[in-house]
């Protein structure tokens, strides 16, 4: 496709070298059919185009988007700290539109004016509607606070549309019927199943605990958001990896009659559990075969509806995980896993997966200034296909909200890593 889009931003300044397969490769000298897109600060396979339409002054977070019932690519974003950072306001939810299937793209503007922070946009178009929703965390004043380290903790909820994703009513606070005062972070695509009833990943954590602890649910509703239920139970019994006591940001996906849901966890692997029931009961969960770091999931479905694509960083050093270590100045394997972005395809719900295939990695110059948070950063990408296309957001090094396009059938001739490596 090649890199054909006008650069809205200056470039960032370019590393020397990058990183494919844990292995060091000169800018100048990079495997066959990669290039470094400088105006992104990505190294990427030829058959990628793409653009920065965002750069923060400071910093960004999570970059989610939809096609809008009218047919525009809307991308949402918060602007600023992160919410889990203070209890003043500091960020903003951020809004670009395309009327032209990612040609193009219009000024920032505030998407919510809203008095407290914001994290992610999940977005929710019901079958049969043209009513947008938003969900995800709600960190409202007064039921809200980082005390006891509960800093990611907040009330579930959304806001929906019915001007096209122009202007927004609510927020409304999800109370789930065994467990009215739930309060978590949600921040992965949600699930509309067949039957019409609706899924959201959702995890606790506690930043008391070190490591942190963390316990995985799904929001589960039958009647269109009226009422909601906390699977598997209420606060403290939710879904873990032991040893770490930990199991977070799982999406929920559905393929023929089964639906999975995979999700993040520090063992080096996403994990997966299964569902034959629209939902109410889950299979114990397992590992797949995506390497994966703490970090999370990222997983749409391909055009035919029956093939799954999942993003992963094919990454993994901290065997001995102690949590994520953000020191300024140090190199830090566990954040520089999240460097590579690969591709797997599964036909089978996730049961099985495909040798990965590499698409991209970041190709900015490290910021001593910085954390290895901030430097290696190309995770959180958010998916979907539009006709033969895949659309790719990310929030590249928590500073500026990237598109990527790809040919569908192009993303099957992309190299595994024997391929790169030898």
């Amino acid at each position: 496709m090649g890199n054909n889009i006008k650069a809205k931003y200056p470039p960032l300044p370019n590393a020397e070298t990058v990183e494919i397969a844990c292995e060091k490769f000169s800018v100048s000298k990079l495997p066959d059919g990669y290039h470094v897109i400088e105006d992104i600060g990505l190294a990427c396979h030829e058959s990628i185009s793409g653009t920065v339409v965002y750069r923060a002054a400071k910093e960004m977070y999570e970059v989610r988007a939809t096609i809008t019932p009218n047919g525009d690519y809307l991308t949402m974003f918060p602007a600023g700290s992160h919410y889990g950072a203070s209890e003043t306001k500091r960020n903003t939810m951020t809004a670009l539109r395309s009327s032209d299937k990612g040609k193009t793209w219009s000024d920032p503007y505030i998407a919510f004016h809203i008095d407290y922070n914001q994290h992610g946009f999940i977005p929710l178009i019901p079958k049969g509607s043209k009513r947008i929703y938003s969900f995800g965390t709600q960190p409202v004043w007064g039921l809200y606070t980082r005390d006891r380290g509960l800093a990611e903790n907040a009330p579930i909820g959304y806001l929906y549309s019915d001007d096209d994703g122009y202007t927004w009513t609510g927020p409304v606070l999800i109370e789930p019927a065994n467990d009215p005062g739930y309060t978590g972070m949600s921040v992965m695509r949600m699930c509309e199943t067949g039957k019409g009833t609706w899924l959201l990943g959702t995890h606790e954590g506690y930043h008391m605990e070190n490591p942190v602890h963390t316990n995985l649910y799904i929001l589960r509703s039958e009647n269109q958001g009226k009422t909601w239920e906390l699977l598997p139970g209420k606060r403290k019994g939710g879904w873990h990896v032991m040893p770490f006591h930990r199991m977070d940001e799982g999406r929920p996906i559905q393929v023929g009659d089964k639906i999975l849901f995979i999700c993040r966890t520090p063992e080096g692997h996403l994990w997966a559990r299964w569902s034959e029931d629209d939902g109410k009961t889950w299979t114990e969960a397992r590992p797949t075969s995506l390497v994966h770091p703490d970090a999370p999931p990222m997983i749409t479905h391909l055009s035919d509806g029956k093939t799954l694509v999942c993003l992963h960083h094919n990454r993994f050093h901290d065997k001995d995980y102690t949590g994520l270590r953000w020191d300024k100045g140090t190199e830090n394997p566990a954040m520089a896993d999240r460097s590579e972005i690969w591709a797997a395809f599964s036909k089978d719900c996730g049961e099985t997966w495909s040798e990965p295939v590499f698409l991209y990695c970041n190709a900015v110059k490290r910021d001593e200034s910085l954390s290895p948070f901030y430097n290696h950063a190309c995770s959180y990408n958010d998916i979907f296909v539009d006709g033969d296309t895949l659309n790719i957001f990310l929030s590249h090094l928590w500073r500026q909200a990237v598109h990527l396009q790809i040919k569908e059938r192009d993303l099957f001739k992309l190299p595994n890593r024997s391929e790169i490596i030898g």
